[in-house]
């Protein structure tokens, strides 16, 4: 896939800044490139937990506050009612966790993902008040559920939403009417008259701060909310939740609770995943630890999940983490084999619409950018919907629901374009996913559709729908239409931070980029560009030969080790089709060759046999040069 190499150049006094802040100037420099402001930066580098926001800023908090503690006090039951994500389960776990620590009797209640679908439904509220339960409060949920929460409030219960997603709203004589529903507190940030500073919490960042105001009152020592910053980090990194303000300091704080000894459920899941004695890091909650949690509401019910956090007994939590580690191996299987299908049926339905009814292929000059008016023929038909969409719809059939968003995430991965996964469940009905790039706001796009749907929620960046099949066809049309997208929008973009000699690149420098994490979604690990690299030698190693390892030296002639992880045959074929086989041959022997490179990469310290090195973890590369054929 192309990528535009963006390399970030902000003008500033570096050094002032760096001799006020007792920092390096490129420390100062990465601040910068990650929008955090110099008045911002003692914050960023030193900010801890007692720099959160007061949670009574938060619109809903005070209400919710007066009936919990109420709740609390007497000992009365209240169903907690959580999705079936990372989020919901970590979010319901905050809730039962610091709700009976201060006294209440709190129940989860968990939608099952096939048969009820998203967040709270009268099913659900039936059995609560069956059970004579009178309180409900939501977690991750609940701020689209309407009709549901006036069902409940008709029969008498009190209800409290505690969610993070957007608003709903209707567009009345050109005015926007949120359409909240009639809780007795609403707990979301993202409320137009909500005074709470940071919006980018996730449902239990949400959660957390509400109970930790209540810990507060309390008087509850603050030690007994290192696990509720646990969940609350855990959620925030599986949710995909930007790592800026408060919520890089509830996961820079939860990581390090997370890498000691913790809570038997999570130490049993560090000890499946071979994570002990490890400094847990956002790699290790998004891709070992949360998938774990996640399938479990994927493929069968959270259960275990929360079974696993529950217990206090080191052998059932053994057990519980095993059975997810399980669940997870599983789910990946699957979503492999989904991901391959739907890639196939957009490749299809590309071949098949870039031939007109004669059967002749469309010439690139008849499909013409909406915004340039200059021949696309990168993207065919993004004016007349030939050729590939800029907005990716399909149905995949003989896939499971629950990994739909998995998959729809890989496509939009692949082709960097807005994508919607549905699968059919059942009475003419289909439920989709959709994953988006940064410059489509997909929640606003389907809300312009929101007729079609029988229902839907989420946010720019994800969305999940339920409608009927027969409409899916009008969404891929309208979608598509709509779309403002242009080329360069469906182009991902590469920043870069700086552009470096190797001589620059020392390990007190990579050390001092420690005090940036965590890094993740909104704080990325920094990336250094270098041009004009000489491969000195390449090589092939690795247990199953698949690292590529390569001494370099660049423009003024100063040498480091490298290594790519990326598809080693795909550089060595470019190699060959710009240099020969000739010069190719001569770099994997460490002979003079002419073989030279653009690289992205970040710094590292390899440690080997107790000894350390530097070493570049290579990202991207153009090869540069002449072609001297073969």
């Amino acid at each position: 896939m192309a990528e535009q190499w963006l390399l970030i150049n902000r003008q500033a006094d570096y050094m002032a800044i760096a001799e006020k802040l007792g920092v390096t100037p490129l420390l100062v420099k990465l601040m910068l490139n990650r929008d955090v402001n110099e008045e911002d930066m003692p914050h960023y580098l030193n900010d801890d937990m007692a720099s959160l926001a007061d949670p009574l800023l938060m619109k809903g908090v005070a209400e919710a506050t007066e009936i919990l503690m109420r709740v609390a006090d007497s000992g009365e039951r209240i169903a907690v009612v959580s999705d079936y994500d990372c989020d919901g389960i970590f979010s319901g776990m905050i809730l039962y966790t610091g709700l009976k620590r201060m006294g209440a009797d709190p129940v989860i209640y968990t939608p099952d993902r096939v048969k009820d679908g998203y967040g709270i439904n009268k099913r659900i509220i039936d059995d609560i008040y069956n059970q004579g339960i009178n309180y409900i409060i939501t977690c991750d949920n609940g701020i689209a559920a309407y009709d549901e929460i006036s069902y409940a409030k008709g029969l008498g219960m009190c209800v409290i939403i505690t969610d993070h997603h957007e608003i709903p709203f209707d567009i009345e004589n050109e005015e926007t009417i949120y359409k909240i529903p009639p809780a007795d507190a609403v707990c979301n940030p993202k409320q137009h008259d909500c005074a709470y500073p940071y919006k980018g919490l996730c449902g239990a960042g949400v959660v957390y701060r509400l109970i930790d105001h209540m810990y507060n009152l309390k008087g509850i020592d603050f030690v007994e909310r290192n696990i509720l910053i646990q969940y609350a980090a855990i959620a925030t990194v599986t949710d995909i939740m930007e790592l800026t303000g408060e919520n890089r300091i509830i996961v820079k704080t939860g990581l390090n609770y997370l890498s000691k000894e913790t809570s038997p459920g999570l130490n049993a899941m560090k000890e499946v995943c071979n994570l002990q004695e490890k400094m847990i890091s956002v790699y290790h909650i998004g891709f070992v630890i949360g998938p774990c949690f996640n399938a479990a509401g994927r493929l069968q019910t959270v259960k275990p999940a929360i079974e696993l956090l529950q217990t206090d007994d080191e052998d059932i939590a053994k057990k519980y983490a095993e059975e997810l580690h399980d669940i997870n191996d599983e789910r990946k299987k699957m979503t492999e084999e989904g991901a391959e299908n739907a890639l196939k049926i957009i490749k299809e339905n590309e071949v098949e619409s870039r031939y007109n009814n004669s059967g002749q292929e469309q010439k690139p000059e008849e499909h013409l950018s909406e915004q340039g008016g200059t021949a696309d023929s990168d993207i065919p038909g993004v004016a007349d919907n030939k050729g590939m969409d800029r907005v990716i719809v399909i149905i995949l059939e003989d896939c499971h629901e629950s990994i739909a968003g998995i998959i729809a995430g890989r496509i939009k991965e692949a082709i960097y374009r807005p994508t919607f996964v549905f699968t059919r469940v059942g009475d003419g009905l289909c439920k989709g996913s959709g994953r988006s790039i940064p410059a489509y706001n997909m929640y606003e796009e389907l809300s312009a559709c929101d007729e079609l749907f029988e229902r839907f929620g989420g946010h720019a960046m994800a969305a999940g729908i339920t409608m009927k099949e027969e409409y899916i066809k009008e969404l891929k049309t309208r979608l598509n239409n709509n779309c403002k997208l242009t080329k360069q929008d469906m182009t991902p973009v590469v920043r870069i931070d700086a552009e470096v000699l190797f001589r620059h690149i020392t390990k007190d420098m990579i050390r001092s980029l420690h005090r940036l994490e965590p890094y993740g979604n909104g704080n990325p690990k920094p990336l250094f560009c270098a041009r004009d690299v000489r491969v000195i030698r390449a090589s092939v190693v690795g247990r199953i030969r698949q690292i590529l390892k390569m001494v370099l030296t660049d423009k003024v002639g100063d040498r480091i080790e490298a290594v790519y992880f990326g598809e080693y045959e795909e550089f060595l074929s470019k190699i060959e089709e710009k240099y020969g086989t000739e010069q190719k041959d001569r770099m994997l022997r460490g002979a003079d060759n002419d073989v030279t490179l653009a690289l992205t990469f970040y710094p590292d310290i390899n440690e080997y046999n107790g000894i350390e090195s530097l070493q570049l973890v290579i990202q991207g590369y153009i090869v540069q040069g002449q072609a001297t054929g073969k």
